[in-house]
């Protein structure tokens, strides 16, 4: 596995931030913010995909307790329905920023885009498979989120949300074929894959 760069410069406290959740169907979409402590070094990190669910589960842990400060946040589907996904996506990122206790000199972002803030950040393609600051942001995120969809699973166990985590897999689709869509479900977003007499079940 190649190592991940460190930092992107020493001179200021740099954040990490990627979001999960951006391609699913249902669900809210979750951010996570880090900025870790260079004398706790974390072995392994990697971008989340990269990852096993329990490997993710044991950096999880190990963040939480080394980086010097973390936050996620989380936007509910409404609110995805009402400004669309891209927004939202952004606004969660902004949301775990502004929860960090350890205010951030430069922001290290995962994509391409990212709105003017009164923070100087860095918009980095691939960032979780770069920078191991960006990369604990993932971790926090996709577990994060990964949970909380077991949770909805429980209310909603025919989407089989334990499995896909709301990504538009197969089952799912065949589930929203038959039972219709739940308050979960993004609208824009299950208009591509149901007919619309669907949304009024």
């Amino acid at each position: 596995m190649r190592e991940l760069i460190e930092f992107y410069q020493t001179d200021v406290p740099e954040a990490g931030c990627d979001e999960a959740g951006r391609g699913c169907l249902a669900g809210p979409v979750v951010a996570a913010a880090v900025v870790l402590n260079p004398e706790k070094p974390i072995s392994q990190l990697n971008d989340s995909k990269k990852l096993t669910a329990n490997q993710r589960e044991r950096l999880f842990d190990a963040i939480c307790e080394k980086a010097k400060a973390w936050a996620i946040a989380e936007v509910s589907v409404d609110e995805i329905n009402r400004i669309n996904i891209l927004n939202a996506s952004l606004l969660a990122m902004q949301k775990a920023i502004e929860q960090l206790s350890v205010a951030p000199g430069l922001l290290l972002i995962d994509g391409n885009r990212f709105p003017r803030w009164h923070i100087p950040h860095r918009c980095i393609v691939k960032g979780d498979a770069r920078y191991q600051a960006i990369a604990a942001a993932s971790i926090l995120a996709k577990v994060y989120r990964d949970r909380l969809m077991l949770q909805l699973h429980e209310e909603f166990p025919y989407y089989h949300w334990n499995q896909n985590k709301g990504y538009p897999t197969r089952t799912h689709i065949e589930a929203l074929q038959r039972e219709g869509i739940s308050p979960q479900h993004r609208r824009k977003f299950v208009s591509k894959f149901i007919e619309p007499d669907l949304f009024r079940r």
